[in-house]
């Protein structure tokens, strides 16, 4: 009772504090860019920050101002030059340093602009440890330096010869992204977007061009392989709606939304209202009441909106929550509805060939979903009797699709994003994760032995194998990724050839069955540290050779080494770091130009001369450094 009351005393005035605007963002910096990551998420932080300095330029492009946009990264030093109108020159300094300042509130300025809460370049000025940004505008130039959001330098006004526009350098403070680095392939895939919904727009990276004349066609056309398609790619145009849409042999569906310029990978209302939209029109069309997984079925799509002044369901504008395209406007179902039985329907009959293809198509998923639905039904009772939840499964509390609390939904959506499943082999694997986790966040699936090469099998497969059966159900991806309970599914078994191996069959089940998965960035490779180098003052954990010998090096006079051999070696108290914020996940990319099919034959069809000099090559590479290594020590 005594420490009841003296808790009660400690809360007084001086226990409320208020926080400037850059202090804030310092502290809550999930609140304002999602996660932080190193950069090998897609979504991780420092993307953010590119993202938001590049809306800027964006918009000022919409509006009809600049049609090029200039990008240089090199090493952690990022610098953004639009030829846009540029940012008043009497504002520089409070648009990138005065929150809810800038012009966007203004609606005629920026009528669907992505920006619309004054907060963008503020989060980036506060999370860089250095933040230059100058405008040019009418032959006169200002200029203002920052560092983590704290103003160093203002420079007066001066003369320029310079284009119009707005020039930003920023380093993303590594206090706060720690151990960071870009991945040019996913600066690319960013700028692609960009191109694809603003065609005729000119972007340079790093001196290479980038540039789109046909939208979301051109889209479509580099994330698919052209002779897996069942037909010609649709593309339709309205106003303030885009769509590219075909179909392929691949399972699962993938659809590409955007809002106003923003990619919005978590979908929302559009996207939503699109899939519900096109199975209606294509049950129209055809006059039969066709399934909806077999119309969606390996359909390939990608859709554009704009609206007025969006909303988004987090900072960082990844689903969209607006119902209407404009205060009292249409809904946005409607809005896609309409479009879609005029201009789709339209296409279709004057396309009989591409309404054949399709319809055999849907036929095909038809006979494929009938032919798995006795074996479903069985599987989904083994599921249950298997106590899926207690036995291989150690679920977490909080889920990528959960629903979001009334309050505190910024927290809880940057816990959504952390929300990791553990795929690992062997009870003590698997042991060491599950009492090293984070409960809240990070669940842990324990496969039993290795799984089944599932190249070349029918779908069918995934229900008749446990393993498959039981993984499907952890994932929720049954239907597809729009359940997904996890944001990243973290493959972790053992560096060795038996846990290489491991990890080639998952790849290929996930691949073979659920390409999307990977497409969206959802799967990752754990690395966990090969040595350990210690003395009594100092342990180092080492991921490579390289960085073992760095680590004797440093620590001297005959340091005890340790070769993990595998993952249940590693004690619960270590696995703690290796699976926290100084996680190491190697992304698993697939490149648009990327032939699933000719790739899993490669890996994982029969052995073929080319596949076995490839390994023998890739051998004596493994023996070289192994014997040069036993030299050295």
């Amino acid at each position: 009772m005594a420490e009841a009351k003296q808790n009660l005393f400690d809360y007084t005035e001086d226990s409320i504090k208020s926080l400037d605007w850059k202090e804030h963002i310092r502290l809550r910096p999930g609140m304002y860019i999602g996660k932080l990551g190193d950069g090998n998420s897609p979504d991780d932080g420092i993307y953010v920050l590119l993202k938001e300095v590049l809306d800027n330029c964006i918009d000022e492009h919409m509006m009809g101002y600049g049609k090029q946009i200039d990008i240089k990264v090199e090493g952690k030093t990022v610098t953004v030059r639009d030829y846009g109108r540029g940012i008043p020159l009497g504002k520089v300094v409070d648009v990138v340093s005065k929150i809810n300042t800038g012009a966007k509130y203004d609606s005629k300025a920026f009528q669907k602009s992505v920006g619309l809460n004054g907060v963008g370049t503020k989060a980036v000025n506060a999370l860089s440890s250095y933040f230059k940004v100058m405008a040019v505008r009418d032959a006169k130039q200002k200029t203002a330096e920052f560092e983590r959001g704290v103003l160093i330098k203002e420079y007066k006004e001066t003369k320029s010869d310079e284009n119009n526009g707005t020039l930003v350098t920023f380093i993303p403070d590594d206090t706060v992204f720690r151990n960071f680095h870009f991945k040019q392939e996913y600066i690319e895939n960013l700028l692609w977007n960009y191109c694809y919904l603003n065609a005729g727009l000119v972007i340079t990276f790093n001196d290479k061009k980038y540039v789109s004349k046909n939208g979301l066609l051109d889209l479509l056309r580099r994330r698919t392989n052209e002779d897996e398609l069942r037909y010609d790619i649709i593309h339709l145009k309205g106003d303030d709606i885009e769509l590219a849409l075909t179909h392929n042999n691949e399972y699962g569906e993938e659809i590409f939304s955007f809002v106003n310029g923003q990619y919005t990978t978590q979908g929302g209302t559009h996207q939503q209202a699109f899939r519900e939209a096109f199975v209606k029109v294509v049950r129209d069309f055809y006059k039969k009441d066709y399934d909806v997984t077999d119309i969606r079925q390996s359909i390939v799509a990608a859709v554009a909106v704009r609206v007025v002044e969006p909303v988004f369901e987090s900072q960082t504008k990844t689903k969209l929550g607006s119902q209407y395209i404009e205060e009292g406007g249409v809904s946005m179902k409607n809005f896609v509805q309409e479009f879609l039985s005029k201009e789709l329907d339209n296409f279709l009959h004057k396309n009989p060939t591409v309404a054949e293809a399709l319809k055999k198509r849907i036929e095909q998923s038809e006979r494929e979903r009938k032919e798995l639905s006795g074996i479903k039904k069985l599987a989904n009772e083994r599921a249950k009797k298997a106590n899926l939840h207690n036995k291989k499964l150690r679920d977490c509390r909080i889920h990528f699709n959960d629903d979001p609390p009334a309050k505190g939904k910024e927290e809880f959506h940057e816990k959504q994003l952390e929300s990791t499943i553990f795929i690992t082999e062997g009870d003590s694997a698997s042991g060491s994760i599950t009492k090293a986790r984070n409960v809240e966040t990070q669940a842990v699936f324990s496969l039993r032995g290795k799984p089944l090469n599932c190249f070349g099998l029918t779908k069918k497969i995934v229900y008749e194998n446990e393993e498959f059966n039981l993984l499907q159900h952890a994932l929720n991806i049954e239907e597809g990724i729009e359940g997904l309970r996890y944001n990243n599914v973290v493959i972790a078994t053992d560096a060795d050839v038996d846990g290489m191996h491991i990890r080639l069959l998952l790849l290929t089940f996930f691949l073979q069955f659920f390409p999307d998965l990977v497409k969206n960035g959802h799967v990752y490779i754990l690395e966990t540290p090969l040595f350990r180098v210690r003395n009594k003052q100092e342990t180092i954990y080492c991921y490579d050779e390289s960085e073992k010998q760095e680590a004797a090096k440093k620590l001297g006079s005959k340091p005890e080494i340790t070769r993990f051999k595998g993952l249940g070696e590693i004690s619960p108290e270590e696995f703690v770091r290796f699976i926290s914020s100084d996680m190491r996940k190697e992304p698993v990319l697939v490149m648009p130009e990327t032939h699933l099919q000719q790739l899993l034959e490669y890996y994982m069809g029969k052995n073929t001369q080319e596949r076995q000099e490839f390994i023998i090559d890739n051998l004596r590479v493994e023996i070289d450094l192994a014997e040069a290594t036993a030299t050295a020590s």
